[in-house]
């Protein structure tokens, strides 16, 4: 059936005919109640359809002018909701109103949808106010509008799932209510509020220490907390001790009653405060500075005195027995104190070591437990140590989710508490044995995140299994009552092609998944329908073919593979819901099939190739080798005629060495007969000149006459020439060809000046003094025509 603003059509879903009945309306809305269809008609009333008719049901005043919103089935009795919030029972005398508690409120909306839930109560959904969720009875259970965390207050369509979630079709997207979740939100989203460090139910009172000060609201009711007065800044501590509250604030200590605060003392930053069992009329408080002591006196709580000897800050402290305490500072370690019976003043102060970082004291199951990092202690008196508890450690700090923070316990010390990124962990003592029972109750990633700062974790007892978890930016409360396993499958939704143009198409399901190879980059989509918003879901994905190894834990439900080879592959894919596993294994098998370039029979086309290519490289290189072979022979004779130059230039090398073996030889002789010329001249001069002392005698002169004419022998000159032209046959030719003027003497200076000879040393050779020599010298240089600047010997040396 289909309901239009004029008319409702009936498909026939055998016949696939249609019937139309006239119904004109300003609300299109269908009624179904005990398997009879409702609908209204404005100005008409109330129409049933029998054998495809339209039949009046009841032409009542309202409902032929109120339009009707919804319609339920109560104890056997119609029961009908107009669009003013009220609801009537459809009797067979008339109306009869339903007067309920809620009529205050539902008088000034507008209401547009609804449904009745299994549990009996009802959702109405308005035009501008969000819903209201009525118990069965039409009392208010709640009011969730666009501040308290919907898209937008206008709610079209309400709609109740399978697992008891509402479904709100909003006029700007959906939302969707938990119903059934453990968990429930109050979120401030002013920002009055601020992070929220502990709580309590006390009177009747639901009061909140937040780090904006202490708030307040009757237990129960609607809208929103009040802070009292005076109370504005830190509150680190609610609770109750007998018939009094206390607050314990940044700036001292409070006795709270109703909507007051009145404050006991001025000790800044109360942390905690203890009953001492040894006195009932004395409470002991750990603050920024130290431990102090309130007293009861007249029935009411005063400051008594700060417990002098012992200055640091002492957030968490225990008794050991009535005199003797331990403090946790998180970075200077355990204090062991003893305290006099007056509880004035520490006697004695002993320290022991941390053992880690992120530390908290706290009484559990009657003992006395240090939480670190590093492990969960247990305080043991014989030893005064703490000795690892192995039993809380192994709970508390597993290889795969270990608790981030502190660990704190309920009032009646019967529950530990701990905050890991993946679960809260809740541990009591076991009933039968001393193994402790555990409860892990898995969180999202960001509400861990939403907690607030590190180690100021907190979560309070309220009532009923009833806990109350502070946040950043308001609360939330966790019901164990509501805590249920529950098993999951998963589902691969579905498959697309994805294109280089960023188009995609999917693919239908099939046996046979083959796709083209240009179809090689397929998207896949799965999903587990849990809708729960604490309620996180993690992926694991594996290919098989190609990536056998099962992928990272993520909550992305699709995953996309780009230019995947040819060939056959599996995708798999499981989830975990929290922390349970899906009970199957989705798969989806499918090919990838070979471009055409690796078909078989371009296979067959490339061996055919490949024979012929190779049969030309091999051509080629027979070839190739052929000339390499030549030029290697060419090459060969090369070097063969080149070693045999380098042996006739090694020959010509040893002859002109022979050679000039020989000259320097014939130039040694030239040398030798030289100066054996010159020191016979010299000597024959020398006698010479003794005789000419005496030269009167007659056979003296004789004498003399044949030393001149041995001094100026021809045949001295033809010898000494002859060894000249030897070692130098080419130098008097040159001499003779450049100067021809020359006269015999002047070449004979010219071969004395050629050895390097000096005017003193020529000068016995042509019997002659060495200025004779001098001028002979000069009158050479005029013949060669040297300027004044040459040297005659260089000249001579350089022909």
């Amino acid at each position: 059936m289909f309901q239009s603003l004029d008319r409702i059509y009936i498909y026939n879903t055998n016949n696939q005919s249609f019937e139309i009945l006239e119904a004109r309306t300003t609300r299109a809305e269908i009624l179904e109640v005990d398997n009879k269809v409702y609908f209204q008609k404005i100005g008409q009333g109330i129409f049933t359809i029998e054998y495809g008719k339209s039949v009046l049901v009841s032409d009542h005043q309202v409902l032929k002018n109120d339009v009707v919103v919804g319609a339920f089935s109560v104890n056997k009795n119609s029961l009908i909701l107009t669009e003013k919030g009220e609801f009537y029972f459809l009797e067979l005398k008339g109306l009869k109103r339903w007067n309920i508690s809620a009529d205050i409120e539902l008088s000034s909306v507008n209401v547009y949808s609804s449904v009745r839930l299994n549990d009996g109560s009802f959702v109405l959904g308005t035009i501008s106010n969000g819903i209201y969720h009525l118990d069965k009875d039409g009392s208010i259970i709640n009011h969730i509008n666009q501040e308290k965390g919907l898209n937008n207050n206008t709610v079209l369509s309400v709609f109740q799932d399978d697992e008891f979630n509402i479904w709100l079709g909003l006029d700007n997207g959906i939302s969707v209510m938990n119903l059934k979740s453990p968990f429930n939100e109050y979120i401030d989203h002013v920002g009055k509020l601020g992070v929220v460090y502990t709580a309590v139910l006390f009177n009747g009172f639901k009061y909140l220490g937040t780090n904006q000060g202490l708030f307040y609201k009757k237990e129960g009711e609607e809208g929103n907390f009040k802070l009292i007065e005076n109370t504005e800044g830190q509150v680190w501590l609610l609770k109750q001790i007998g018939d009094t509250l206390f607050c314990g604030h940044n700036s001292g200590t409070f006795t709270i009653y109703g909507n007051y605060a009145k404050k006991i003392s001025n000790l800044p930053g109360t942390w905690d405060i203890q009953p001492v069992k040894s006195h009932e009329n004395l409470l002991i408080q750990g603050n920024y500075k130290g431990l102090s002591i309130l007293e009861k006196t007249n029935g009411q709580w005063y400051f008594r005195n700060k417990i002098e000897g012992f200055d640091s800050a002492s957030r968490f402290f225990e008794f050991v027995n009535s005199q003797h305490i331990l403090v946790n500072h998180d970075f200077k370690g355990i204090f062991d104190l003893k305290i006099d019976t007056g509880f004035g003043k520490v006697l004695e102060v002993a320290k022991k070591d941390s053992k880690g970082s992120g530390s908290s004291l706290m009484r559990y199951n009657d003992k006395i437990i240090y939480t670190t990092t590093n492990g969960v202690f247990e305080y043991i008196q014989e030893q005064h140590d703490f000795i690892k508890d192995s039993l809380l450690t192994k709970r508390f700090f597993k290889e795969d989710d270990k608790i981030i923070g502190i660990l704190r316990t309920t009032d009646d010390s019967e529950m530990l508490w701990g905050f890991s990124n993946k679960n809260i962990i809740c541990v009591s003592p076991g009933q039968f044995n001393e193994e402790p029972k555990d409860i892990r109750i898995p969180i999202p990633m960001f509400f861990r995140k939403s907690m607030g700062v590190l180690g100021f974790e907190s979560i309070t007892y309220l009532k009923d299994e009833l806990y109350l978890i502070g946040i950043s930016n308001g609360y939330v409360t966790l019901d164990l009552n509501k805590l249920e396993s529950k098993k999951y499958k998963i589902s691969i939704s579905s498959v697309s092609i994805e294109f280089h143009d960023d188009t995609k198409r999917e693919v239908r399901f099939k046996e046979d998944n083959e796709f083209k190879f240009a179809e090689n980059n397929l998207s896949f989509f799965y999903n587990i329908p849990e809708y729960d918003k604490y309620t996180e879901v993690n992926y694991q994905f594996q290919l098989g073919g190609i990536y056998d190894d099962w992928s990272s834990w993520s909550t992305n439900p699709q995953v996309s593979f780009n230019n995947l080879p040819y060939g056959d592959y599996i995708f798999k894919v499981k989830a975990r819901v929290g922390n349970t596993l899906t009970e199957n294994i989705a798969s989806y098998k499918f090919t990838i099939a070979r471009p055409w370039y690796v078909s078989h029979l371009a296979l067959f086309f490339y061996i055919i190739g490949a024979i012929l290519i190779s049969a030309l490289i091999h051509r080629l290189y027979r070839s190739h080798y052929n000339k390499q072979q030549q030029r290697i022979l060419k090459d060969n004779k090369k070097s063969i005629k080149r070693k045999k130059l380098k042996a006739e230039k090694k020959i010509v090398q040893v002859k002109n060495a022979q050679l000039q073996e020989l000259v320097e030889s014939k130039n040694r002789e030239l040398a030798i007969s030289t100066m054996s010329i010159i020191r016979k001249n010299e000597f024959l001069t020398a006698i010479k000149n003794e005789l000419k002392e005496s030269d009167q005698i007659p056979k003296v002169k004789s004498v003399i006459r044949t030393i001149d004419r041995n001094i100026n022998n021809v045949d001295d000159w033809k010898l000494f020439e002859e060894a000249f032209n030897n070692a130098d046959k080419d130098f008097l030719k040159k001499v003779k060809n450049l100067h021809p003027q020359l006269t015999a003497n002047d070449l004979r200076l010219c071969a004395y000046l050629r050895l390097n000879l000096s005017s003193k040393e020529i000068a016995p050779l042509l019997n002659i003094s060495s200025k004779s020599v001098e001028v002979k010298r000069y009158r050479l240089r005029k013949k060669m025509n040297l300027l004044h600047k040459d040297s005659l010997t260089d000249y001579i040396l350089q022909l």
